[in-house]
């Protein structure tokens, strides 16, 4: 890997997820895209053509998505479930108590290709996921979060 390049943390569900977007976007969409360019132009007047520069706009952002997952790709790491649990890892399902508070909060600490906070699914890149990463169990560890400062104690690793 060339310095100053990062790894991309994956799971084998993620990893099949970015591989099925890049070819819907490399394939079907960029055929839509063309056509719409296609229809635009066949308008004349580019300057002023609304249609032609909405395509564009959609053009430069679908190009922009695949050359993020074409990174992703590039650089994956894919996420082991045969992972220690002695420490919180990326990939490890995390059981935590936030102090002050009773209920406890179970997190998966994924890549941030793959994190979605509504379904448990933190980024090892967030405050939370960044503070907990190396934890054992039994330990507190501060988050700053937007919310402010918050401490989490470890109860469970898997």
């Amino acid at each position: 890997m060339i310095p100053g390049e990062e790894v991309v943390y994956l799971t084998e569900e993620g990893l099949a997820k970015i591989k099925e977007e890049l070819a819907y976007l490399t394939g079907t969409r960029r055929e839509e895209i063309s056509l719409k360019l296609e229809r635009a132009i066949a308008q004349g007047d580019l300057k002023e053509n609304a249609d032609y520069h909405a395509a564009k706009e959609e053009q430069a952002f679908v190009e922009g998505r695949i050359k993020d997952l074409e990174y992703a790709l590039r650089h994956a790491q894919i996420i082991t479930e045969d992972l220690p649990r002695d420490v919180v890892r990326v990939g490890s399902t995390v059981t935590v108590s936030e102090e002050g508070h009773d209920e406890d909060e179970v997190y998966q600490i994924v890549g941030a290709h793959e994190a979605d906070p509504s379904k448990g699914l933190i980024s090892n890149e967030s405050p939370i996921g960044r503070a907990l990463l190396g934890a054992k169990r039994g330990q507190v560890v501060k988050a700053l979060t937007p919310g402010g400062e918050i401490r989490l104690r470890v109860k469970k690793i898997a």
